[in-house]
């Protein structure tokens, strides 16, 4: 069920299963999803992980992942693009950048419960409802019915992550940081250039990240290196120095000496696997 808007503009929700499982290797220019899994054992190889989701597990993804699916029995996806909803212009609005997007190093996992499942089944009732509407209100009702999934999704979110450790500025701060390393990684790699960005001390980022979790800020950034350069390897076939050098390394020895210490094995080891790591 697809709505299209006069500005080509969109949004897209699809039953998914073995049949038409393809349509997750499809994703457009400035497109983002979110998939909602209602059965266990779905195998997904994502920037070449392999990740197992079970039933009400709820994953967000955006057109820079590379996918590929092993099992898929059954799931719900919503994408839509820029044109029809940007979560960075409107991140005011629904606090999902950094979070859900653009943002994160692994691929953000939602669990629901019994609430969140009431809850959310409702609102996907609404937007099938709305789909089938023709009114010059039907564009607004769907964005107002995404901006809802997302709020909703991000707040069960930090509460699964989060909870009540910070406050919402330091989570705010946090949420920026990692949009900022999602913009920069490939030429800024210490934590004190990001923090001049946020006008901010080194310490203060290391303090709020001890809060957030087990990660660093240093750490955040060389796991959003190490993701790239296994996409790069895995995906393409350029040259590992080439590689090294677009993700900032001033020579191929340098690189490998990250890769290394980060992976436990060189870069073309890696590219020479059989099997993919998981997770």
């Amino acid at each position: 069920m697809k709505f299209k808007g006069q500005n080509n503009e969109y949004i897209e929700i699809v039953n998914v299963n073995k049949s038409n499982a393809n349509i997750l290797n499809e994703s457009k220019q400035s497109e983002l999803c979110m998939i909602w899994f209602k059965t266990d054992n779905n195998k997904i190889n994502i920037d070449a992980i392999d990740y197992v989701f079970n039933t009400n597990d709820i994953i967000s993804l955006t057109e820079f992942h590379t996918v590929r699916v092993d099992n898929l029995i059954e799931a719900t996806l919503i994408k839509w693009n820029r044109s029809f909803y940007c979560v960075v212009d409107h991140d005011s609005e629904v606090g999902c950048k950094g979070i859900l997007y653009y943002g994160a190093s692994t691929v953000p996992i939602i669990k629901l419960d019994e609430k969140h499942i009431d809850v959310l089944t409702t609102l996907f009732k609404m937007l099938y409802i709305e789909m089938e509407s023709r009114d010059n209100l039907q564009l607004e009702m769907l964005q107002m019915m995404l901006k809802r999934l997302l709020i909703l999704c991000t707040r069960i979110y930090k509460d699964q992550n989060i909870g009540s450790k910070l406050r919402t500025q330091s989570i705010d701060t946090i949420r920026e940081y990692n949009y900022l390393v999602e913009q920069h990684f490939k030429t800024k790699h210490t934590v004190k250039e990001y923090a001049a960005l946020l006008f901010k001390s080194p310490k203060t980022l290391s303090n709020l990240f001890k809060k957030y979790g087990d990660t660093t800020p240093q750490q955040f950034i060389q796991n959003r290196l190490m993701l790239e350069a296994r996409r790069l390897l895995t995906y393409t076939e350029r040259p590992i120095s080439e590689i090294g050098f677009e993700l900032g390394f001033s020579d191929i020895q340098a690189f490998s000496r990250f890769f290394s210490k980060q992976e436990g094995h060189s870069p073309q080891k890696f590219r020479n696997r059989e099997i993919m790591p998981t997770k």
